[in-house]
């Protein structure tokens, strides 16, 4: 599959049309990390209203909710996958930011527990799943969209924006419940404030849909021809058999990925007022702080790693979280300051990881399979995974009483991490019409040197 490389930072006509790709794409993953941010501030509130039982019972129930949309992530990732590899990612990516925003309003409109009784937690358990099953084409196909917008020796810089997206969105999440809990007190969130920034969503999406729907599909997409070809979409066993190094390649480092990412940012606000000892306030305002520093560092780390390459970026992070998550958590356990200090530092280990995934995650796989298999390969993992993490590290802590439980989780995910990166190709600079898997080094570092206009040594290929 051969096809024109992507247009040019410079160019005055691919600036503009750059720059409303990045806002589309972000936006899409900003609504649904929105989406994070609000269950995860408010699960407090959330297992009160709509679950019964004590406060901790209600609290679990509500983080396994959270945990079972992502099981529904790889039935979303082989339905809107195939579909965007055939009929193109804008398409596809206008239809699941609808379905993702309206699933996130309707958790605002459930009535409690105590008016309908089990069919509270029943309609939040739905509402999950087809919040699950919509970014399950959501995440890979955004991902797939900037990568293939973007030059291919900006690729990690413009990447970023994605990922500043998802802090975004999730950040807004957070505020919003942070501001009505201190406007509003206790008990009114208790009784009804926790709903409205659930309501929000709704014009989050439909901005979202109407900025991806003015867009044309991606240069990479229509340089392949498969915008007028409509090709056959590849089956799963199809993909599994011919694709099964990268599939594996992005399975094992999406486990440290997102065991790092869940824990971090959805279960901290539990962790810290269960565990810890903050009061609620206090265990929402840390992630804030801590997100912002995360979200001031990512387009350094995204253009970082378009000059010395993604597998550095990631060993840094891998090697960096591995060693300090233990006594980062211990730095935690002392209150308040360092809380922040700690939660600071955890996530710019963690930028480096953040920062690349849509740069190249994407660039593992060939046009024709590349928003199937990267959503395959990231929703399979996540889903077993990241989507676990808050409910495995609570349940690890009340198995063993030992509150260190969650840092030794992403310990031994980092590991699995560090093996999966010893078998990735490095992809930056290089064109995403070269399989990596089927180049051999130097044709990945002549790309690199091409991209870069030969000013600086060509990355050499350490997997090889």
């Amino acid at each position: 599959m051969t096809g024109a490389a992507n247009p040019p930072a410079g160019s005055d006509t691919a600036r503009p049309v750059l720059r409303r790709a990045i806002a589309a794409s972000a936006l899409g993953n900003a609504t649904e990390w929105f989406d994070y941010g609000i269950y995860a501030y408010g699960v407090t509130y959330i297992s009160a209203a709509l679950f019964p039982g004590s406060v901790d019972e209600a609290i679990l129930f509500a983080l396994a909710t959270f945990a079972i949309s992502f099981l529904v992530r790889p039935l979303g990732g082989l339905f809107w996958g195939p579909l965007g590899d055939r009929l193109g990612r804008k398409r596809i990516l206008a239809s699941t930011i609808l379905l993702m925003s309206a699933a996130t309003l309707c958790v605002g409109l459930i009535p409690t527990y105590a008016s309908i009784g089990f069919w509270a937690p029943a309609l939040l358990i739905l509402c999950r799943m087809v919040q699950g099953f919509s970014t399950g084409g959501e995440y890979g196909g955004a991902a797939t969209f900037m990568a293939e917008y973007a030059p291919d020796d900006r690729r990690g810089f413009f990447g970023s924006f994605l990922e500043f997206g998802t802090l975004a969105g999730f950040s807004l999440g957070a505020g919003l419940m942070l501001a009505f809990s201190l406007l509003l007190g206790d008990e009114a969130m208790h009784q009804w404030g926790w709903r409205v920034p659930f309501l929000a969503a709704a014009p989050m999406g439909l901005v979202g849909m109407y900025l991806r729907s003015r867009l044309e599909d991606t240069p990479v997409f229509r340089a392949a021809g498969l915008a007028t070809e409509k090709p056959e979409a590849a089956s799963v066993s199809t993909i599994v058999r011919t694709h099964w190094r990268p599939l594996l390649v992005v399975g094992g480092l999406v486990v440290a990925l997102n065991v790092v990412n869940y824990t971090l940012l959805t279960y901290m606000p539990t962790y810290l007022q269960r565990r810890i000892g903050l009061s609620a306030n206090e265990a929402l305002i840390v992630p804030i702080i801590g997100m912002l520093f995360m979200m001031f560092f990512l387009p350094f780390a995204g253009r970082l790693s378009d000059r010395i390459g993604r597998r550095p970026m990631w060993r840094i992070s891998l090697i960096g979280l591995f060693l300090l998550v233990t006594p980062l958590y211990m730095l935690m356990a002392t209150g308040l300051i360092g809380a922040i200090v700690g939660f600071v530092l955890m996530g710019l280990l963690y930028v480096p990881q953040l920062a690349t995934i849509s740069a190249t995650f994407p660039a593992l796989f060939p046009t024709h399979v590349r928003f199937a298999g990267f959503a395959l390969a990231y929703n399979v993992s996540t889903s077993i995974f990241g989507g676990t993490a808050p409910a495995v590290g609570s349940g690890l802590i009340r198995l063993t009483g030992n509150e260190l439980m969650p840092a030794y989780y992403m310990m031994a995910s980092c590991l699995v991490g560090l093996i999966a990166l010893r078998f990735m190709p490095e992809t930056a600079g290089r064109s995403l019409n070269v399989d990596p898997f089927a180049s051999t080094g130097h044709e990945i570092g002549s790309a690199r040197l091409a991209a870069s206009g030969g000013s600086r040594r060509s990355i050499r290929d350490p997997a090889r």
